[in-house]
């Protein structure tokens, strides 16, 4: 099995046209990689607006406190890899480690092992947990937890979580590739452990399952913010319906706190490698998580047809993203800093930025 490795791709930032004081500077992660940057960015294909629905839809809320005023890009919060854990709801605990179930024995477990004082905690392989309203068993004697790997797109269930179990997933799966320059100073035995062992994986109890279709993530954590607790449901049955419609086969889920409640509704589209246009021809975002912020009811049937059916990223909700490794060598890249530069490059003469959509085959 093909090992799915990925970093985070470190671009350089575009000059605004009154610099802001030296004191504000980058999150200190988004300046690192854990492994080396790529040479260059390929070309991401994207429209600059949502395009409008032509179908009747519900209304989006009126009277939701949603910032229309900040800017979107790069409020995605820094990750190297997310793990959605299954539990069959579409609300939590304020914490979802709190959750009294067999979803959230896993939660717990994980993050005491890759979480802040956790033994393989690394500060620059950051991973991102949620809870997600996808089934939380599977239809066997043993109860299970199931997961979704993301850039991995592979699906895993996983018995009673246990530390040794949690710690083999996390060295075979999880783990940075290679450790940031910033780990030289450890001993060995700790980078060991901080370093991804692809050969662990068939050590795991079943066999990770590759995600052939499109993911889509919703936050809907009411008991976190009621905005994204009015929205995520809503988001969820529209984009389920819009699916339906185009006979396109994507599983739609809801999930747990990602950051950002007030760019409600926040969604995630996972568009796994050798996903297909509605032409035929590769995606030009297959392999990408893209993140869109204040999506609106009215806005569904837009990211359908402009993301899934013709693979392009819709600038105006754009948050940010992830990249999976296309090459074999591994990798991954920032969806924000790759659209910013190209953006950049295609600045008009006279300073104004011309966002061009990529011409239909």
């Amino acid at each position: 099995m093909r090992s799915l490795t990925h970093h985070i791709l470190r671009t350089r930032p575009i000059p605004p046209r009154n610099p802001r004081p030296p004191s504000r500077s980058l999150h200190p992660l988004r300046l690192f990689s854990t492994t080396f940057p790529l040479q260059s960015s390929p070309t991401i294909p994207y429209t600059p607006a949502c395009p409008p629905s032509t179908c009747s839809c519900t209304p989006t809320p009126p009277g939701l406190d949603i910032d229309h005023k900040s800017p979107l890009l790069h409020t995605m919060p820094f990750y190297t890899s997310h793990v959605v854990v299954s539990t069959g709801k579409q609300d939590w605990t304020n914490r979802i480690e709190d959750e009294e179930t067999p979803a959230g024995d896993f939660i717990r477990g994980l993050k005491g092992v890759v979480g802040r004082g956790g033994e393989m905690f690394d500060p620059f392989n950051n991973i991102l947990i949620s809870a997600s309203s996808f089934p939380s068993t599977t239809a066997t004697t043993t109860p299970q937890t199931i997961l979704h790997l993301f850039p991995h797109f592979l699906s895993l269930a996983l018995p009673t979580p246990s530390t040794p179990l949690l710690k083999t997933l996390t060295s075979s799966l999880l783990a940075a590739p290679t450790l940031h320059p910033m780990h030289n100073s450890l001993p060995a035995q700790a980078q060991t452990l901080l370093t991804r062992n692809p050969s662990l994986i068939t050590t795991l109890p079943t066999p990770p399952s590759p995600l052939k279709t499109p993911t889509i993530l919703i936050c809907s954590h009411n008991t976190r913010d009621t905005r994204c607790g009015v929205l995520g449901p809503l988001l969820a049955t529209e984009f389920e319906s819009v699916l339906a419609r185009t006979d396109i086969d994507a599983q739609v889920g809801m999930i747990s706190h990602i950051g950002g409640h007030k760019f409600a509704g926040n969604v995630i589209v996972y568009i796994p490698p050798g996903w297909r246009d509605e032409d035929g021809s590769e995606s030009g975002v297959a392999g990408m998580g893209i993140w869109y912020g204040r999506v609106g009811v009215e806005n569904v049937e837009g990211l359908v047809r402009e993301t899934l059916q013709r693979g392009r990223v819709v600038g105006e909700l754009l948050r940010g993203g992830i990249v999976a490794d296309r090459d074999g060598k591994g990798g991954a890249a920032s969806l924000a800093g790759m659209v910013e530069e190209q953006v950049a490059r295609e600045r008009g003469e006279d300073g104004g930025l011309r966002l061009k959509a990529r011409a239909r085959r």
